[in-house]
């Protein structure tokens, strides 16, 4: 379920801009570069936790430096009825990096990561024995051209 619309006011935008353009400033930082208490520093950023606006503090990894060059998006059709329990398997394969239900031709889009074409070929393989599974489509990625982000909606809420 997606967390509930939050009302953000102009600091509560202009702290989340400062922190993800320098994450490791701290709160002392951001209250000084802000001009207010350090205390609605972190007042501001306990509702944006509470809220949901802010999911997590942990760093952005780069899979490639791990070890898996190679990402694909790998689409299943999937039997309706054995979805969930689908799912629950999927998750123990910890090369997938993150599944979404969609609406169209496939039921469930998984991000995969994977240190070749055969290992891809792999999980793909673990991926189909999965009772529920019926189909799978791979379109491998060549390169990212726009990382995920967040800032765009961050300026669009500025200018409201």
């Amino acid at each position: 379920m997606p967390p509930e619309q939050s009302k953000l006011d102009r600091l509560d935008l202009d702290l989340i801009q400062l922190m993800r353009a320098e994450p490791r400033a701290g709160v002392r930082e951001y209250s000084r570069r802000l001009g207010v208490a350090r205390g609605t520093v972190q007042s501001r950023l306990d509702k944006l936790v509470g809220s949901g606006v802010i999911e997590s503090f942990a760093p952005t990894l780069n899979a490639a430096a791990l070890g898996f060059p190679l990402s694909a998006d790998v689409h299943l059709t999937m039997e309706q009825r054995s979805l969930d329990v689908a799912v629950s398997k999927l998750k123990d394969i910890p090369f997938i990096i993150y599944a979404d239900s969609t609406a169209g031709a496939e039921d469930l889009t998984c991000r995969v990561t994977a240190r070749d074409l055969q290992h891809l070929e792999n999980i793909t393989m673990m991926m189909m024995a999965i009772p529920g599974v019926q189909r799978v489509r791979t379109d491998i990625i060549l390169r990212q051209h726009i990382a995920p982000r967040v800032d765009p909606l961050l300026d669009f809420l500025k200018k409201r």
